[in-house]
Parts: structure tokens; sequence; C-alpha cells
């Protein structure tokens, strides 16, 4: 594995350099999208049809074409020129490219405000910044700085008044006030990680995720660098942070993405560097998490592995996590209110290197933005028995490292 020291002498971080390697000769094994943006430059000319802004995150299936919104890297050869823009249908998966909103570099990441009314994306260069973006005529808000190198990850918070950043590379979280219009204020608080020191093979911090519990008391950065999630409780009227616990993996675990059950009282991450996943108990009242041993990927051991991103069901009956490399979706049966994951099996991506997955908004569809092959898959998912069924061609989408179904 190339180290963040390594990979920064070639001016790219970590989490890019992993994901470039052997990008070129995987585009090649994936089958040609079913269809492909219609304009890769800019948003639709005047006359056509736009992809629908939402005025708010559908719970059910609604008629017509769901919004899409697609990130990728602009620096790179070969990505993209900002945020992609499509549609799709909700009972196919079938995308249809829409367009790009421009003037975004890197935007590698992307959230939703709770009202729908703003997109967010991060800028994941050197100077870090985050992006707010207005759906209803897609006009670019501003951005603001995020304090430190790298940002890989934002999160609204569940008020609506509050952005949650990730800097990658510097291994710190920020956080910015959202105005009433959707637009970002100066940033109000940020966090270096500056203990406990970095794990093994690590050349420093790097935040990798920052997001609220269910409870909304407290938000909790996971980074990968120093093999801990660190729990803050957020002054939700200044915007400040105060750390309040910390939980640490095994040493050299390399944690990268946690999700919560939907009861509230677990959770499960995810660790890139040791391809392992763990249970984790939460304390909503003291906001600390317990980390608990890990368990497979699924992964088959015939390839280096990164597990990226593990999603729970809104019934909390099953986990699904993205496996780069191994190029699957590993599938696990959630037991015992939450407090087990049994491994079931493993699905194809029909992709390279899934570097981030999401539910459509009625958690009957799986997206899978797949990294090095430059494309988006779609699997319908059984919320009975927790299948998962490949929806059709894999959509092109240059760079593709995330996808937000609207």
């Amino acid at each position: 594995m190339t180290s963040g020291a390594e990979a920064s002498r070639e001016g790219w971080s970590r989490r890019r350099f992993i994901g470039a390697l052997g990008g070129a000769a995987a585009v090649v094994a994936v089958p040609a999208p079913a269809s492909a943006p219609a304009d890769p430059e800019s948003a639709p000319p005047t006359g056509s049809t736009p992809a629908p802004a939402p005025s708010a995150r559908r719970t059910g299936k609604a008629a017509g074409p769901h919004p899409l919104y697609l990130g990728t890297y602009t620096s790179v050869d070969g990505g993209g020129k900002g945020i992609g823009l499509a549609t799709y249908d909700a009972a196919t998966g079938r995308i249809t490219g829409a367009g790009t909103i421009t003037g975004v570099p890197d935007p590698s990441f992307l959230a939703l405000h709770p009202d729908g009314r703003t997109l967010y994306a991060v800028d994941e260069q050197t100077a870090g910044a985050v992006t707010a973006v207005r759906l209803a005529d897609r006009k670019i808000l501003g951005a603001r700085s995020t304090g430190g190198a790298g940002p890989c990850h934002l999160s609204v918070h569940p008020s609506g008044r509050w952005l949650l950043s990730a800097n990658y590379t510097s291994g710190s979280v920020a956080v910015h006030p959202i105005d009433t219009s959707g637009a970002l204020g100066e940033r109000t608080a940020l966090a270096k990680h500056s203990t406990p020191q970095p794990g093994p093979g690590q050349d420093g911090p790097h935040a990798h995720q920052f997001v609220t519990s269910p409870d909304g008391g407290h938000v909790l950065a996971v980074d990968l660098g120093t093999d801990t999630v660190y729990t803050y409780r957020l002054d939700t009227t200044k915007g400040t942070l105060t750390e309040v616990s910390q939980a640490h993996t095994r040493a050299g675990a390399g944690p990268r993405s946690l999700t919560f059950h939907p009861g509230g009282g677990y959770a499960y991450l995810a660790n890139e560097v040791d391809d392992t996943i763990a249970v984790c108990t939460y304390d909503s009242a003291t906001g600390a998490l317990s980390i608990g041993a890990p368990q497979s990927s699924g992964s088959a051991g015939s390839t280096t592995n990164y597990p990226a991103q593990i999603l729970v069901t809104s019934n909390g009956a099953y986990a699904f996590l993205a496996n780069r490399g191994d190029n699957t979706l590993a599938r696990y049966a959630v037991e015992a209110d939450g407090a087990r994951l049994r491994l079931l099996g493993t699905v194809p991506v029909s992709g390279d290197f899934p570097r981030q997955i999401a539910f459509s908004p009625d958690g009957t569809l799986l997206f899978t933005a797949n990294q090095r092959s430059s494309t988006v898959s779609v699997f319908h998912v059984d919320a009975t028995s927790g299948e998962l069924r490949l929806a059709g061609t894999p959509f092109a989408s240059p760079v593709a490292v995330c996808a937000l179904p609207l």
C-alpha cells in the first residue's frame, strides 16, 4: 500500500492515489454504458428539460424522473468538469445524463440540505473548501475555506443550520453555519486530531468522515490515520465543538466510514486498511462509542481490498459494504436488534473500485460510484431478503466517486 507521504510527493492524496491505481486497464473490462451525460461541459441549455430540483427528499416512488447528482475529480486525467447532473427511473434504475454544474473544483463528495433546496460539495484540493449550490436554478452560492487540505466528506446537521466537513490530508474537522438561503457563513470551528499518535504506516491524522449521531446530541469524526473515532458535542447556537470521547480500533485498522443502526444503539465501522468491519455500541447519553472485534469484509483475499462504505437498510434488517479491489458488495444480515452482523455473501458491482454507495430515498435502489471504471451501477434491493439485483448496464460518469440520488 502506498503511504500518504509517498502519494503527497506526487501531488496526490492517499485517497486519490489508491483509487487511480490500475484505472486505465479497469475501464476496458466494464460493458459500455447504457447512456452517457448529455452535455459534459455545462448544464442543459435553455429550452431543454433540466433534471428536476426537489423541494424535499422523497420518501416514496413518485412519478417521473428523480434527480441524481454525481461527484468526481476535476483535476485528474479523464475526470469530470464539475458536479454531474442526471436523472434515474425509480422503477427500472435506469440513469439518464443531464449535464454538469461547472465551477466547483474536485467535488468528490456531496450532501443535501434537509429542506432539499441546497446541495453542498467538498472541494477536495490543497486549499480545501466547501461549496453551496442552490438547486432551483443551480446557482453557486459561494465557497468557504475548511481550514485544512483535502476535505473528503461533509454532512448537514439535522437542524439544517450547520455544515460538518472532514479534512483528510490535514486530519481535522470543520463547522460552517448555514443561513436561511442555504449559503455558508465563515467557519465557526476547526478541530485538529492531534492525539493519539498516527497508526502504523500513517504519516499523520486523516479525518475521513464527520456525521451526526441519530439522537442529534453528538457529532462523530472517523479518522483513518489515528485509528480513532472522535465524539464531539456541537454547540448548536455557536457552532463550536467540544471533544467528549475517543474510541480506538486496533492498531492499523484505518477506520473510514461509520453508519448507525436505525435503533440508535449500535453502529457499524468499515476499516479500510486492515480490510475488516466492526460492530460498535453507542451511548447516546455520553456520546461514547465502543468498537467491537473486527469481522470479515467478505473479500475473497485474491487481491488487496479496501472497504469503502457500509450502509444499513431503513428497517435495520440488512447491511451492505462496498469493497474496493474485491469489487463486490458484501451483504450482511443484521441480528440481535443491531448487535450482530452475519455475512451472507457478496455480489459483483459490475465495475471497478466502488468508492461510495447510497440508497434511493425509498430504499429500493442502491447506487455504487465506481472510481476506476468511471461508472455508476444500480441495484434493486429486496427489503425482505436483502438480495441485490443489478439494474441493467452501468452508467458512464467520469471518475465517479459519489452518487447522490434524490
